[in-house]
């Protein structure tokens, strides 16, 4: 097996079976600016963000082969040319301070920004063994890149690849003197993990730091211990369809997507929904009908979050889950076609019973 030097994926691949769109990658560079981090590949898609730990988990915008070649590597910009000024005299000696050409010297008794950004206490997480995994998750400890295929591969203890090489600790950001150089530019500094001692200059060079410890994968991080005692509630959801798709929304408000799970199958829908103030909603929906799995998907907002569940087959849906009870004779008519859904439609869309009525 060799490791792909692709920047956002880092996988594990078998050279002789490499299909074309088998990675998932970045091909372009990071961007950091004033605290904001993105990739330069897809800024105006995947907006920045503050924390490194989401920059990390940003998923990649261009599909191909996986590779094992070093990336390469940009010759590095040359420094800025420092010049001496004098800035006081005390006590009859000088004293000097250096800044770059073209820009303005700090002012006395300006602080020095800190030599690292670092967290406040960090608590690793456990995997929750009685949430089912969605498909194609990827382990959510630092330098593990993993994907999910089934428990007893991944999550049952001694399965074949149950072993997880991670980095224990949040990685270390490494403050540069940004007072010093002109805001067009970027300092190199030294990156790595507040667990380990290793430090790399090179942005590639940081996504290949190996994990220093062994434990067990996390795929759906547990509620930690010690925090707000969690209680169930009731979320609103409604739907509406068209002939070839059925959208269901719940009203879950500010729902955590990095610990909320949801998972598609062909004839459920598994939702469980982290919300504020230690509240969680959970609910698996029996569908009325089969749908495909591999085209359907979901999204969060922030107000609530959005299925989208591709039908099997084109017709109508009594209810949006199965029940026992007798509905009688009804005719269901389907949704309306529009940017905002039933509300603002410019036209509506029958099954072809009701395209028959007069």
């Amino acid at each position: 097996m060799a490791r792909c030097t692709h920047k956002g994926c880092g996988q594990d691949y078998d050279p002789e079976n490499n299909a074309p769109e088998s990675c998932t990658y970045h091909p372009g560079a990071p961007v950091f600016h004033e605290g904001l981090k993105s990739w330069s590949c897809c800024k105006d898609v995947n907006k920045p963000v503050l924390d490194f730990d989401e920059f990390m988990g940003i998923k990649g915008c261009t599909l191909g082969q996986h590779t094992d070649e070093a990336p390469k590597v940009l010759p590095p910009k040359p420094a800025p040319h420092v010049d001496l000024k004098m800035t006081s005299s005390v006590g009859g000696s000088e004293t000097y301070s250096s800044a770059p050409s073209g820009t303005s010297t700090p002012t006395l008794g300006s602080k020095a920004p800190p030599e690292a950004v670092v967290p406040p206490k960090f608590e690793e997480e456990e995997d929750d063994l009685e949430v089912p995994v969605p498909s194609g998750a990827t382990c959510r400890h630092n330098g593990c890149s993993v994907v999910y295929e089934s428990d007893d591969l991944h999550r049952k203890e001694g399965g074949e690849a149950s072993q997880c090489t991670y980095h224990p600790k949040p990685a270390a950001r490494y403050a540069p003197l940004r007072y010093l150089i002109s805001r067009n530019d970027v300092l190199t500094v030294p990156k790595g993990y507040l667990c380990c001692k290793r430090r790399v200059l090179e942005f590639d060079e940081f996504l290949k730091i190996e994990g220093c410890k062994k434990g067990r994968h996390v795929f759906v991080a547990k509620k930690q211990a010690g925090t707000q005692q969690e209680e169930f509630t009731q979320c609103r959801i409604d739907h509406y369809q068209t002939p070839t798709e059925v959208h269901a929304s719940v009203f879950a408000k500010k729902a955590d997507p990095s610990t909320s799970v949801v998972k598609i199958e062909e004839t459920e829908v598994f939702i469980d929904l982290y919300l504020p103030d230690s509240k969680r909603f959970r609910k698996t929906l029996q569908l009325w009908g089969p749908v495909n799995a591999d085209e359907s998907s979901f999204k969060f907002y922030g107000t609530k979050l959005e299925l989208k569940l591709r039908k099997k087959d084109n017709r109508s849906w009594t209810l949006l889950e199965k029940t026992d009870r007798d509905l009688g004779n009804i005719n269901f008519t389907f949704g309306v076609g529009g940017r905002t859904g039933t509300i603002g439609a410019k036209e509506l869309v029958l099954d072809d019973a009701n395209k028959a009525r007069p």
